[in-house]
């Protein structure tokens, strides 16, 4: 049985330069999103002031890579890799023109030493003109500049024509089409020895030269415009996030407020000593509650707000009300949203010992399992018929908002339960995630 043999197949040049083209546009696309994941260089992009650390940071960021890429076509013949013309533009573009300038002299420093002269002033102006493009033009111009701007191009000539203004657009696309042409010229004139160029067998592929010179400019704008706008959203949605958990901590204290209030209220003229040491007492811990502006407190906090609270509920009930508690010493360090108990607290009192004949307790534990934070309050009041059990969860502002904090800020990986047997008591159980005061906390 013969082998048979199967002739070798080359690429045409018109083929080699078309995938070369294509792998450009995706080596660029690679580098513009790998360093749009770094917060550092998102940071940059998101300020038009930066400062001088921060062009620093965002030159050596592309132009070492685009070096390096350099490196790959004058040692590997890898020509995808050589995007000397787009990078030295782009960085100049965003960052300004010293910036531009700094990248064109690092891209185009392994090239210089291969002994492609013109490489230098060639690299240096295409960073000076993108720099001096971003002086002239509106900066969010620049940030609308994409891949898609052919679509828009009869569009964006129809309102300079008519305006008899300059289309800022239309003068980004032109830029990398007039430095491509300018490099074709000098890479045909003095030779891809002095200066290093895709060349091409006919004018259609110059066109594809041109149109992917300007994908390789618009690209990485895209990229991190899209990257802008993320860390944009996410900033508003922690700014939404603190706004409506102070809202609903705000929320807490006037109820809480009101109802202290009221009890004061109807001890004025039957026990006017004991409404008087509830005046002076709620006074004090509304201090406490004013000059705490944070979300977050360590349980060992937030019991002590609840040790406060029932010192008045305590003068009201005098030793009819016993309050017990099982805290587990490795769960005091554990955060837990403010104001977060004492609604909890106040549902046993309010619900469970209102009709109750004789005394009451309440019992507060907390534990940590499986990197949980539990914690209960329970009390042996009247409790509720289960058919009833919901109605405290919807029908008072205290443990709505409780439900509603805890929804905010920790999504489905909360659980409030309540458990109820009627005469013998109600149960509260909170099971959030854990986490301790080390860790970084924000809204």
């Amino acid at each position: 049985m013969g082998a048979v043999l199967q002739e070798a197949r080359f690429l045409s040049a018109a083929q080699f330069l078309l995938t070369t083209l294509i792998v450009k546009l995706a080596v660029i696309a690679v580098l513009a999103t790998m360093l749009a994941r770094y917060r550092r260089f998102r940071h940059i992009l998101i300020f038009e002031r930066r400062g001088w650390l921060d062009r620093l940071v965002f030159t050596l960021s592309i132009g070492i890579p685009l070096m390096a890429g350099v490196t790959a076509r004058l040692l590997l013949n890898y020509q995808a890799a050589d995007v000397t013309l787009e990078g030295a533009f782009l960085a100049g573009l965003i960052a300004g023109p010293y910036a531009g300038a700094l990248v064109g002299l690092m891209v185009a420093a392994p090239a210089l030493v291969a002994g492609e002269f013109i490489a230098l002033p060639f690299a240096v102006g295409c960073g000076f003109a993108g720099g001096g493009l971003r002086e002239a033009c509106p900066k969010e111009a620049i940030w609308q500049f994409t891949p898609f701007v052919f679509v828009d191009l009869p569009k964006h000539v129809w309102q300079m024509i008519r305006k008899f203004e300059p289309n800022w657009q239309f003068v980004l696309l032109l830029a990398p089409i007039a430095l491509e042409l300018l490099r074709q010229a000098l890479g045909i004139r003095f030779g891809i020895s002095r200066l290093f160029y895709l060349g091409s067998p006919s004018h259609w592929m110059v066109l594809l030269v041109v149109l992917a010179t300007v994908l390789a400019v618009a690209t990485p704008i895209k990229i991190w415009n899209s990257a802008r706008i993320e860390h944009r959203l996410q900033e508003q949605e922690k700014l939404l996030l603190a706004a409506k958990i102070e809202a609903l901590k705000s929320q807490i204290n006037p109820h809480f407020l009101f109802n202290t209030l009221t009890s004061i209220s109807s001890l004025i003229r039957s026990q006017p000593d004991t409404a008087r040491t509830l005046i002076t007492k709620l006074s004090g811990l509304l201090r406490r509650l004013l000059r705490s502006q944070e979300h977050f407190v360590t349980l060992r906090d937030e019991l002590e707000s609840i040790d406060e609270y029932l010192d008045i509920e305590v003068v009201r009930f005098g030793p009819k009300l016993q309050v017990r508690k099982d805290i587990g010493a490795d769960t005091l360090d554990i955060i837990v949203p403010s104001m977060i108990l004492q609604p909890l607290v106040e549902n046993c009192i309010k619900h469970g010992f209102a009709r109750k004949v004789g005394t009451g307790s309440i019992v507060i534990r907390s534990w940590r399992e499986h990197g949980r934070a539990l914690i209960e309050v329970e009390d042996d009041g009247m409790g509720f018929v289960m058919d009833r059990l919901d109605q405290p969860m919807s029908g008072g502002i205290g443990l709505t908002n409780v439900r509603e904090r805890l929804r905010v800020i920790y999504g489905a990986a909360y659980q409030l339960k309540m458990n109820s047997e009627p005469g013998r008591g109600t149960i509260a159980r909170i099971e959030i995630p854990e986490l301790m005061a080390a860790a970084q906390i924000t809204a």
